[in-house]
Order: structure tokens, then sequence, then C-alpha cells
């Protein structure tokens, strides 16, 4: 049977799929409710549980949840995916520096990333997020500044490896430049690798945000986050247990998206 069908017949992929198209369209949605739908608060409605006239209920201000999740899910995919490519682009260059050229830079950096590497990220990220001062772009800035540190490490042990294959060797002995190596030969046998440490990193960024912005280290920009409206929720638990429960729960499923998608690209993309 053609892999490519048994990997789009696997339920944990089309579930993750699934999910994380709906968040993608949730997304768009807080978009365009963030255009067309004002916020409107009306405090005699604070804390209101789901009814027919509140689908979801009501949050702290007396505003529609089912907005603030949207609009949420806007901010959550925007630190997502920044966040991941920013803090790859840093590892993919120095994996690559260091993996190739090896030596006293090689040396220098991976000193550099063991420094980095032991300070606990979320701890780093929250000292960053405090000096700086809390916005949506800080909070991007601090857990890429920690993030890169483990696709520069992966990146460069598949160089290393990389650059002792025959087909590698026997282009340097003809002569082709140090960019034509690296883009031809090298970088295109990283993706799949990447594509798969991807994943895993988007689950590991969104549980970072969640955190920060639940102690109150994230956006501050006016818009909610689901970290933020799960903290929102903590302070009248008992009494509108829905207010962290729909936040907390939007959470788990696209953690758990993210790995089960990840555990499906490396069951298909490794040929081992």
């Amino acid at each position: 049977m053609d892999k490519k069908k048994n990997y789009f017949r696997d339920p944990r992929i089309l579930c993750s799929l699934c999910i994380l198209g709906a968040l993608a369209l949730a997304a768009l949605l807080g978009n365009w409710v963030e255009l067309y739908w004002p916020y409107d608060t009306d405090l005699s409605l604070r804390g209101a549980h789901p009814s027919w006239a509140h689908p979801l209920g009501c949050d702290l201000n007396g505003g529609e949840l089912w907005v603030s999740l949207l609009r949420g899910a806007r901010v959550t995919l925007y630190v997502m995916t920044l966040t991941v490519l920013l803090s790859f682009t840093v590892g993919i260059f120095v994996g690559v520096v260091t993996g190739y050229q090896g030596g006293w830079l090689d040396t220098v950096l991976m000193r550099l990333l063991d420094i980095v590497m032991a300070f606990p990220g979320i701890l780093l990220a929250m000292a960053i997020a405090a000096i700086v001062g809390p916005s949506i772009h800080t909070l991007i800035f601090a857990i890429a500044a920690t993030g890169w540190t483990s696709t520069a490490r992966l990146v460069r042990g598949q160089v290393m490896s990389i650059k002792e294959q025959d087909y590698v060797l026997a282009a340097i002995a003809l002569g082709a430049s140090t960019p034509r190596i690296l883009w031809v030969y090298i970088l295109p046998n990283l993706w799949s690798v990447l594509l798969i440490s991807a994943a895993f990193s988007l689950s590991g960024v969104l549980m970072v945000e969640a955190g920060l912005s639940f102690l109150g280290l994230g956006a501050q920009d006016g818009a909610p986050t689901w970290g933020s409206l799960l903290n929102q929720g903590r302070t009248v638990l008992l009494e509108a247990p829905h207010l962290s429960l729909l936040p907390g729960l939007l959470i788990l499923a696209t953690v758990l998206a993210l790995n089960f998608l990840g555990e499906g690209l490396r069951d298909y993309l490794d040929v081992r």
C-alpha cells in the first residue's frame, strides 16, 4: 500500500489536521471579529454561564467569551509561527556554520550554546519579558532567545554526518564552492528533520507562551491570549469554571494535535 495513503489514513493525523485547520480558521475569524465585531462589555453579564444568548458564556469584563477565544487564537498562531521562524533561522545558521566549519568557531559557538542552555528556558524568557516589558513582540523575542539552541544542536549533528557522505566529499574534490555545497548537498537533506522538529517546537512555544501569559508576562497590547484568559478564570474558578476550562481545553487540544502531527511526520519521513 502507498506510504502516503497510510500517512493520511492515520486517525491521529486526520484529527490533528482537523484541529490545526480549525485553529487557522479561528485565527482568520479572530481577525475579522477584531475589525467588524465591537468588543461590547456589560458588567451585569460578568462571568455569565453559557446560554442560548451567550453560547460560551461571558468573561469577567462582561464580553462574549467566544470573541476573546477567537482573538486569542489569532495571537497564539501569530506568536507560535513567528517564534519558530525566528528561532529556526538562528538555529539553522549556527548549526550549519558550526557543523560544517568545525575548528575554533565550533568550539566558541558551542560553548555559548551551552551557557544559554544552562539556564531554564522559561525562567530566562520570564526575565527578558520582565526587564523589557510585556508585549507580543517581547514575548516572541524572549521565547526565541532560548528556543534556537535545540535547533542548532540538531542541525549541527546532522550537518556533521552529512558532510562525511561520499557525494559531499566528491563535490569538494571536484572544487565545488562552500555555498554550493551547503545549498545543493546539505540543506536539502535537513528539511525532513526540521519539519518534524518544527511540529514539536510549535507545541513547546504554545506551552511557554501560555505559561508566561498566565503569569502576566505575555501580550499586554489589548489582545487576549489563551493563557491570560486561563489566568482570568483562575480567580473565579468555582463560580465560573468555564472561563478556565475552555481556554485550557483549547491549549490541550492544540498541543496534542501538534505532537501527534510530529509523530506522524517522523514515522512518514524517517527512512529507518
